[in-house]
């Protein structure tokens, strides 16, 4: 069953919330704004939305450290953990320490160039403190329940349980739950064993080691579900098999659309228009302009996905730019609340004043949460 059912199921289902922030019905309505794609196994949707309406859950999304920044095409992830948050689900942003020296071949045409261990290790602190920021603009600027504590985010490095691991017993106790068969099927290795470049034996692994990251995290958090872009549906499945089989619990993966750049490519660290995260990378100038330049076919989408406004006031939002399209109000609003989330209220002004002075005030003054 796909997502669109699972939401159906989840509208019939009431609790009572006078004494609780999480919620089945919000997660599972981020199928409204288009945060998800599929959800694996797709016959598991009874089971998740007994999960969901139970109990907290934990929810972990993976980060490989292989620039010193996130970019824009890493915000839908960020943006759906925050909303398991705020929901009241634990949250867990793990950064690969570990991963990041194999390289994740998919969607690559070619392998990764080999990056040096201490580059590594410094992109995996830049990284980290990059999505602590975005976690802290949101309490502070976005989260309107003062008296309501969100979990606190759990930010990991898979290095942890890497460093003395010894790779004979590795091999012996974890690659045998893996069959060389469903590994050549995953898309990002056929299509790479189909190419002049090959694959390397590095690369292939890389499923092995991302489901044993998501097997470490079950037995740590109990964290039961993983969220990924869509071209990381083949590594969901091979952490799904391996504690499915190695320790017999249920676990869930749940993918989101690619943010694709201009020309539909996908958003990566290596196109030369990359906009970062990072002020050290992008200034908020910058990240703020890359928004204000949405198409008006476009906007609704964006919204949609990175801001927290709700559904009905993003309607209203668009519906009054329609009117108006050369003011460019819906702009306006998705570039001031991303950059607002971000890189928080103080750099906000620098592009809000440079670009449009007289709309300063509506800034000011409008309730974003």
């Amino acid at each position: 069953m796909n997502v669109r059912s699972l939401l159906r199921l989840c509208s019939t289902i009431h609790i009572n919330l006078s004494h609780r922030y999480y919620c089945d019905k919000n997660i599972l309505k981020l199928y409204e704004r288009g945060m998800y794609e599929n959800i694996f196994p797709d016959t598991s949707t009874n089971e998740m939305v007994e999960l969901l309406k139970t109990s907290p859950q934990c929810v972990y999304a993976g980060f490989d450290p292989t620039a010193d920044s996130l970019h824009v095409g890493n915000l839908l992830i960020l943006m759906n953990l925050l909303h398991w948050q705020r929901s009241g689900h634990r949250v867990v942003a793990l950064v690969g320490g570990a991963t990041g020296l194999i390289g994740d071949p998919s969607h690559r045409k070619s392998e990764r160039v080999e990056m040096e261990k201490y580059f590594i290790e410094e992109n995996t602190e830049s990284i980290a403190k990059n999505i602590d920021t975005i976690f802290n603009n949101h309490e502070k600027h976005f989260w309107k329940h003062k008296r309501e504590n969100l979990k606190p985010l759990i930010l990991v490095n898979n290095l942890d349980w890497y460093t003395d691991v010894n790779v004979i017993e590795f091999i012996r106790n974890i690659g045998k739950y893996f069959r060389m068969g469903t590994m050549l099927s995953r898309s990002s290795v056929e299509s790479r064993l189909n190419s002049d470049t090959g694959m390397s034996f590095t690369e292939f692994t890389y499923q092995v080691f991302q489901a044993y990251d998501w097997f470490q995290l079950m037995r740590r958090y109990k964290c039961r579900f993983q969220i990924g872009g869509s071209d990381q549906m083949g590594n969901i499945m091979s952490g799904h098999d391996l504690i499915t089989k190695k320790i017999n619990e249920k676990v869930y993966g749940m993918t989101l659309p690619l943010i694709t750049a201009e020309g539909g490519k996908k958003f990566g660290k290596s196109l030369l228009n990359a906009v970062w995260l990072s002020p050290t990378r992008s200034s908020s100038f910058q990240l703020y302009q890359y928004f204000i330049r949405t198409k008006d076919s476009e906007v609704e989408k964006l919204l949609k996905l990175f801001t927290f406004l709700p559904l009905n006031k993003i309607t209203e939002i668009v519906e009054a730019h329609m009117k108006n399209p050369e003011d460019r109000r819906a702009q306006r609003i998705l570039a001031e609340q991303v950059t607002l989330l971000v890189h928080g209220g103080k750099n906000i002004l620098i592009p809000l004043i440079s670009c449009h002075l007289p709309y300063y005030y509506f800034f000011l003054t409008y309730d974003y949460r």
